[in-house]
């Protein structure tokens, strides 16, 4: 690869030469062409055959000194027929680097809520946990209490239940609120206490619940990418479809997609929804035409 990365372009420029320069000399443009084909073929028989490949190893080069890892030759020559693209919200459009900016307590202390929070993420390496685990670190500085062995379940599109001092915590989205609380429960706490909660819009919302009583939530926000919006823009002058999947609340989905001004997103999805929307959206696009899917890799492998 190194000898043709040299030796096949010196090739066809003198081939190239050899055909032009004496033609506009003499006018004999048929003579001259079929020399330089036969310097061509005399030269390297295998100079144009080893150019093909050449073209994409230097791609994928490229690509690999700006991070991107290539699997093959053939995947990287699809991304001519490239006409939809299906992108993930956190940690692709965003940043993925989530801060607590907000906690609401209901007949709780905000530190407790905060702290049952943390206890209950412990163990994930989610980067909305770890940015709960580290408020709770900035607040108190204690980590011994999240030393605790006691149980913890994840409950993948929901949020996760952990046991405490006999009890059970819940931290998650409205489904599980609605799943540990009950529907009805959960709508009840919905309109007494985050009724006009402006809040809800800004960020991420995980609420917490411990022992089937509402304690409050806490407000994550996360920052969009700094060429994220002429990522899109380009996208879109490429004549691209571009669609936003993503599992956060739909108030947050439409100040994202509001910013970045794509007009076809979906909110509040599991894994398993993503999977859905992605099949449906294959069904849809041409014959020759390619779906490409953009994700973290966090709760995007189903897809």
């Amino acid at each position: 690869s190194k000898f043709a990365k040299y030796y096949t372009p010196i090739v066809v420029f003198l081939a190239v030469a050899l055909a032009i320069i004496p033609s506009i000399i003499t006018g004999a443009w048929g003579k001259w062409v079929y020399r330089a084909l036969c310097f061509l073929v005399i030269s390297c028989p295998c100079a144009l055959v080893i150019s093909i490949p050449l073209s994409f190893f230097g791609g994928i080069g490229a690509a690999s000194k700006a991070g991107i890892l290539v699997k093959g030759s053939n995947y990287l020559e699809a991304l001519a027929n490239a006409e939809t693209i299906v992108m993930d919200k956190t940690g692709t459009l965003t940043k993925g680097q989530f801060a607590v900016t907000k906690i609401m307590a209901v007949n709780e202390s905000e530190q407790r809520v905060l702290a049952y929070g943390a206890f209950a993420e412990r163990l994930s390496t989610h980067p909305i946990s770890k940015s709960i685990m580290a408020a709770y670190q900035q607040k108190n500085g204690d980590m011994t209490i999240m030393s605790s062995n006691e149980a913890v379940e994840e409950k993948a599109g929901f949020g996760v239940i952990a046991c405490k001092d006999g009890g059970k915590i819940a931290v998650g989205n409205e489904k599980l609120m609605a799943h540990v609380l009950g529907a009805d429960a959960w709508a009840a706490c919905k309109e007494k206490y985050l009724a006009g909660e402006k809040a809800l819009s800004e960020g991420t919302i995980c609420h917490v619940a411990y022992n089937d009583a509402y304690w409050g939530f806490l407000l994550i926000e996360d920052q969009l990418k700094e060429d994220a919006a002429d990522c899109v823009t380009g996208l879109k002058k490429a004549g691209m479809r571009l669609v936003m999947l993503t599992g956060d609340q739909k108030g947050v989905a439409d100040k994202v997609a509001g910013q970045l001004g794509i007009t076809e997103y979906y909110a509040e999805l599991l894994p398993g929804d993503k999977v859905d929307h992605v099949e449906k959206l294959l069904a849809e696009k041409s014959e020759k035409g390619r779906l490409i899917f953009v994700g973290d890799g966090i709760n995007d492998a189903p897809v």
